[in-house]
């Protein structure tokens, strides 16, 4: 018997939370009535709200380590794409 070599592993992310519940560095957008990117998905069309999310997740991955002071341009990365993740599974 061979081995399937065609099949790309799925790789799946234990979640208890969505992205809207947590925010890196910060309560800034915890505190607002309504968080930008909540907004966001409700104005844009969905092509335009995964561009947005998927751009954010590749500026801070991209100045990870460049910027000084920016300490957690990983996490954001990470936090972009599980909002994307999240809303590519609706």
């Amino acid at each position: 018997m061979s081995e399937d070599t065609t099949t790309k592993p799925v790789w799946k992310i234990k979640k208890t939370q969505s992205a809207n519940d947590t925010q890196v560095d910060g309560t800034h957008y915890k505190k607002m009535s309504i968080e930008p990117w909540e907004l966001m998905e409700a104005l844009l069309e969905p092509e335009e709200f995964i561009g947005f999310l998927k751009g954010n997740a590749m500026k801070y991955a991209l100045r990870d380590g460049k910027k000084e002071g920016a300490l957690y341009d990983a996490d954001k990365a990470r936090h972009y794409m599980a909002k994307l993740a999240e809303v590519k599974a609706k």
